[in-house]
């Protein structure tokens, strides 16, 4: 089988291929097209892939190309980690919004509202072409924000397109050791949209373990979420939060940390990875070590200021271990190929899983994977506070949607104004200038 990668040149993309080293299942991918715009990136990258394929029989077979068409024609799956305006772009929707006192990460608030709009359209282009070109191929999006983004390829792509994330596997993964379950035997019953779901039960042989957790403020603070939210927040809620809500729980003093640090993630991420990329440009260096020692320095920072801002101090070493999205992508892509049955936390088309949302909007849900895709599983109706949370960023992504259909400015300033964390119609107009001055992708929005 063949996979495609877009974004090829993307920094976490070895881990992918890693994954891909451990598996000889029979029917397994045996060859890997990297697509990226950036022809010296895409070197930097397949060199690091050659040092992990040395010494492993039957590695999948990599390709470079910087032609869509090419990369997409007669493939199986299509994995899209792709990033408009680089690292570059991220840097800059932080440094905007914080100058206007609202959150700038890439993928909730502001930032994550101005990241949408420079990538909806592209990753459009790309679900027209795959319909096009490789109409039976699955799209497997990693792109964030992932759920506005997936949402957009399935209305070309209907069900064959399907988001991923590896925070609900890894706040799955930090419970279950915490109440020394194997994650693998648990049943999560986990729901919300991308970053903003709530994990409400964990099922051991049909016995919800979640009320014992909760019920011990020890146990509670042994893992990251714990010490980001607290223990006293955590049983509030009666739930485990999905650590992104930490933006929207402790939004002023997330926003006064990242204003306070010394640099913002995206600008960290920038620097580190022309650090990363400028090394691998010299023949002599040792790609796949080079690429280890700066991923050990990503994840150990990863959150940092939100840490900073709960007293959390450092990661564990449980948390950087690997395990994330690439494992996520293996499991998806082995069950759809083989219909080897498994349950995966995705982004799917609602249907009717979360009554408050439509049955086209995007969410992320436990999922039943077989040979037809991904079907969302029943999970247990949110509680009032998280279907409110919900409902009003969707329909902030719904403006963000229309908006690059339309390319209407108003609409833009509309999602920037309704989101609940910028809640300023005033903010908002300041917010669309600064991106559209800035951004040439943006360049569409009038």
């Amino acid at each position: 089988m063949r996979l495609t990668i877009l974004g090829g040149g993307g920094f976490r993309l070895p881990l992918v291929y890693g994954a891909l080293l451990g598996d000889h299942a029979e029917g397994r991918i045996t060859r890997v097209t990297l697509h990226d715009l950036d022809t010296a990136r895409l070197t930097a990258i397949a060199r690091v892939l050659a040092d992990q394929a040395e010494g492993v029989p039957d590695a999948p077979q990599v390709t470079v190309t910087t032609d869509l068409d090419e990369a997409l024609r007669g493939a199986d799956f299509v994995f899209s980690a792709i990033r408009v305006g680089g690292l570059e772009g991220r840097a800059a929707d932080e440094r905007i919004a914080l100058a206007e006192d609202v959150l700038g990460q890439e993928t909730v608030g502001a930032g994550g509202i101005a990241y949408g709009l420079r990538t909806v359209p592209v990753a459009v282009d790309i679900a027209r072409r795959v319909a096009r070109l490789a109409p039976d191929a699955w799209v497997i999006n990693f792109t964030n924000p992932a759920g506005l983004v997936t949402e957009a390829m399935a209305r070309h792509l209907g069900d064959r397109v399907i988001g991923i994330c590896d925070s609900p596997v890894g706040l799955g993964r930090r419970v279950a050791h915490a109440l020394g379950a194997d994650p693998a035997t648990a049943w999560f019953d986990y729901a919300g949209l991308n970053h903003l779901g709530w994990l409400r039960g964990l099922h051991i042989d049909g016995r919800d373990q979640l009320p014992r957790l909760l019920a011990d403020p020890e146990l509670l603070g042994s893992f990251e979420e714990g010490k980001l939210f607290g223990p006293d927040w955590l049983q509030s809620l009666g739930a485990i939060p999905n650590e992104y809500l930490h933006y929207y729980y402790f939004n002023r003093e997330a926003v006064r940390a990242y204003q306070e640090a010394k640099q913002t993630r995206g600008a960290f991420l920038q620097e580190q990875q022309a650090a990363f990329y400028a090394k691998m440009e010299r023949p002599d260096a040792p790609a796949l070590e080079t690429w280890d020692r700066t991923r050990a320095e990503r994840e150990a920072t990863y959150m940092a200021h939100n840490r900073e801002a709960a007293g959390a101090g450092e990661r564990d070493a449980c948390d950087l271990e690997s395990g994330g999205y690439e494992k996520v992508a293996l499991a998806l892509m082995r069950a759809i190929a083989h219909n080897q049955r498994t349950t995966l936390i995705l982004n799917v088309r609602n249907r009717t899983t979360l009554s408050a949302l439509d049955e086209e909007a995007v969410v992320e849900v436990p999922c039943f994977v077989d040979a037809n895709g991904a079907h969302p599983a029943p999970v247990s109706p949110l509680p009032l506070h998280a279907t409110g949370l919900v409902c009003s960023v969707k329909a902030v992504e719904r403006e963000v949607l229309a908006a690059a259909d339309s390319g209407s400015r108003t609409t833009a300033v509309k999602a920037f104004a309704l989101h609940p964390l910028v809640d300023s119609v005033t903010v908002a107009r300041r917010l669309v200038d600064g991106y559209t001055s800035v951004h040439p992708a943006l360049a569409y929005l009038r």
